[in-house]
């Protein structure tokens, strides 16, 4: 069994390295026209060539399926996605960004990524892929 003293530390100093880094890179969004969640849903959609299913979308979300459907919707009424039923299961949707939310999207993601590369640059590449593949394995991926 780990330490457990130890894994309380790590956990407490993980979750505080999160928040933190978090704060600072969240004023990215600022001015953006997207909030956070919007980019989430958006960073997986402009990687679908094709569209993404809802239901792809939704598991990538940290927020419930009813909050990504009632956010998703806005984002359609708001000119940045489309929404079409999925040919493949009647019961799901389709998203496309539109022009103008992929354009309002990576505007933000050149932005948001010089900000992380920032942050994050406290640490070597090494450290960095160790980094990933810990939080991969915390993650059970």
């Amino acid at each position: 069994m780990t330490d457990r003293r130890l894994a309380v530390d790590a956990w407490e100093a993980l979750f505080r390295a999160q928040y933190e880094v978090f704060q600072e890179i969240s004023d990215d969004f600022d001015g953006s026209g997207l909030t956070q969640p919007e980019y989430d849903v958006m960073l997986t959609v402009t990687r679908c060539e094709s569209g993404a299913r809802l239901r792809e979308v939704t598991a990538n979300m940290l927020i419930s399926q009813p909050s990504v459907s009632r956010l998703v919707d806005r984002m359609v009424s708001r000119g940045l996605l489309t929404k079409c039923a999925d040919p493949t299961d009647g019961r799901g949707a389709v998203l496309q960004a539109t022009p103008e939310g992929t354009a309002m999207f990576r505007r933000l993601a050149t932005r948001h990524g010089q900000s992380i590369a920032a942050r994050m640059s406290v640490l070597d590449d090494d450290e960095l892929r160790q980094l990933r593949d810990l939080a991969t394995k915390l993650r059970g991926v």
